[in-house]
């Protein structure tokens, strides 16, 4: 059986990767500890701190399950320096992918999620449990989609932009790179870099453009 070790062990999401590991037939092989934070694991034997690793052990495909997408750079970064080299994508086998479906390393795709044709998702990209999303959907790297998004045909996702639980994106909208969209939200238009939209219809939130 293949083995996968995940990289930190406070995110709340990563009961929901091992399950996916579950599912996928990958023996989880460690859970490690990078931040001085509870652990969020299912099961606590597997959690090593990141000082007391064994040598060797992130010679393994490392998962970085963290939703949001400077906690996960930045848990990255740390899996890197620490000898990480393989980042294997987790589709978990609820989903319903296409064929035609470009997948880079470091790609979560969460359960129940349905997945149109001829989609792109970027590195290190975060599609939680349940999203149904549109054909020639384009996640750049690092970007972050809550539970129960919508998202219609040719929309794209900037790189490090989050679009919260159960928001809805037209077709052909465009998500720019940093950009916030709260959950619920209905987005109608583009959303500029680094900005933050809520509401129905989206709206920007003043001071956070």
């Amino acid at each position: 059986m293949e083995s996968i070790v995940l990289f930190g062990a406070g995110s709340p999401v990563i009961v929901d990767v091992e399950e996916t590991c579950r599912r996928l037939g990958l023996r989880v092989a460690a859970v490690v500890r990078n931040v001085a934070a509870a652990d969020q694991c299912g099961e606590p034997a597997l959690v090593v701190a990141l000082a007391a690793m064994p040598a060797g052990l992130l010679a393994h495909g490392v998962a970085v399950p963290l939703f949001t997408p400077a906690n996960r750079r930045a848990a990255l970064a740390e899996a890197i320096a620490h000898g990480a080299a393989r980042f294997p994508p987790l589709l978990d086998p609820t989903a319903i992918l296409p064929a035609r479906l470009a997948v880079a390393e470091g790609v979560y795709v969460n359960a129940g999620c349905t997945l149109g044709a001829a989609g792109r998702l970027g590195r290190f990209a975060f599609v939680n449990r349940g999203c149904v999303l549109g054909h020639h959907l384009e996640l750049e790297a690092f970007a972050s989609l809550g539970p129960g998004v919508v998202a219609a045909g040719q929309v794209m996702v900037g790189e490090a932009a989050l679009v919260g639980a159960g928001a809805v994106l037209a077709p052909g909208v465009r998500i720019g790179a940093g950009a916030v969209v709260c959950a619920g939200a209905v987005v109608l238009r583009n959303v500029a870099a680094g900005a933050m939209v809520a509401g129905n219809p989206a709206r920007l939130v003043p001071g956070k453009v």
